[in-house]
Order: C-alpha cells, then sequence, then structure tokens
C-alpha cells in the first residue's frame, strides 16, 4: 500500500489536538502489541511517520488515518474521544452539552494534512456510524488526484458552503450549496474544494470499518 502523507505545521490553535490524537494512537497501537515498524509497514509508510504522527509533529493525511484505524481494530470516533488517561489528567471541564445535544462549541475535532478537519456531531461515540462536519479548506482535499481512497461502507454527503468537487469511480461531479451525494465508499472515491472559498459539509459514513487501501 502505498499512502502518500504529507507534512503539514501545526499551528499553536491545532497542535494540541494533533497531540492527543497521536497520544490515542499510540495508545491503542500498544495495546494491540504492534511495534511502530509493524504498524507502518501495515499502512505502507515509513517508522518515522508513525512516529512524527503519534508525537504531534504531523497531521496524518485522511487516507493514512483511516488505514491506521483499519489495522488497529479501532473507530474513527474513538479518536475524537479521549483515553482513560486523558480523562484522569484533565482538569475538570464543564461543557454547554445537554443529554443527546451537542453545542457548537464542544465538538470533538481532528485536524489532517492537506487542509481538512473533521469535527464530530455526535455528543458520545456511536458504533458503525460517523456523523462529522467537515471543512475542506481553499486547496484542501481527501487525498492526490493519483491516490484515490477505498475504504468499508456507505457516505452521505450534503454540501453547505462553498463549492466541491467528488470522484467516484470515473465520474467527477461538482456540488453546490444544498446539493447531496450519495455513494458506496469502497468504490475509488476523492472529495475536494473548487474555488477560493473554504467548502463546509455534513458528511455520514454508515458501516465504516476495517483497513482502506488506495485505488
Amino acid at each position: 500500500m502505498a499512502e502518500r502523507t504529507t507534512t503539514a505545521p501545526t499551528t499553536t490553535a491545532d497542535a494540541g489536538l494533533t497531540e492527543q490524537v497521536g497520544a490515542r494512537l499510540r495508545a491503542r497501537r500498544v495495546a494491540k502489541g504492534l511495534s511502530a515498524r509493524q504498524l507502518a509497514e501495515a499502512i505502507g509508510v515509513s517508522p518515522s511517520m508513525v512516529s512524527m504522527i503519534e508525537n504531534g509533529r504531523t497531521n496524518p493525511s485522511v487516507g493514512t488515518l483511516l488505514a491506521i484505524v483499519g489495522v488497529l481494530d479501532t473507530s474513527l470516533d474513538a479518536l475524537f474521544s479521549p483515553t482513560a488517561e486523558e480523562t484522569a489528567l484533565a482538569p475538570p471541564r464543564t461543557t454547554s452539552g445537554d443529554g443527546p445535544v451537542l453545542r457548537a462549541g464542544d465538538r470533538p475535532t481532528i485536524e489532517l494534512a492537506s487542509g481538512v478537519h473533521w469535527e464530530r456531531l455526535t455528543p458520545t461515540e456511536e458504533g458503525g456510524v460517523s456523523f462529522m462536519h467537515v471543512r475542506y479548506d481553499v486547496g484542501g482535499a481527501s487525498c492526490p488526484p493519483d491516490a484515490l481512497l477505498r475504504h468499508p461502507g456507505r457516505d452521505y454527503v450534503v454540501l453547505i458552503e462553498g463549492r466541491l468537487g467528488v470522484k467516484v469511480g470515473f465520474e467527477d461531479y461538482e456540488l453546490h450549496p444544498g446539493d447531496s451525494i450519495v455513494f458506496d465508499a469502497t468504490t475509488p472515491h476523492r472529495l475536494w474544494t473548487i474555488g477560493d472559498q473554504p467548502a463546509i459539509a455534513v458528511v455520514v459514513v454508515i458501516g465504516r470499518s476495517g483497513e482502506p487501501s488506495p485505488a
């Protein structure tokens, strides 16, 4: 597998988020009994790249993160949630959440390479379903044009702002605000921003599990 990950410098605002996700990945790798080298070989990147991701020194690409999740037999939702150790060490925090409601300012967030930002829209983990607010920065994309993604499940996307390009198989589509698209995520696909405005979408993935692969 030849998933390519770009090294993106983190800002002060997202550095902590990157470190948290990296620490959660490392904890799950250790619990799985895998070395960094074994994980790197399984997903097709270098051991140094795995180390950089786990230490919060780089944001993984969408494809690399999905591959890691598959090998570690965990879920995207689990990466949004703090580990037991994080919870024990963190100071008490009051949120505006109320039962099934998740307030906008309390959304768990993951920053990814190539200008992609995921925010979970559920207050707790949901088995078998990912419900996310996704932002693609100007020039942002889920993967390079020559490295389409595949993963188990079915994707449901509705565009809120901007313009979004979606490639599914051999077909290209352009979404405008209010447009939606549904496709089998085992089909090679790619999403990217069109124009000079970020693209913001709500994305639901049902049945995402297992290891994704490039096309």
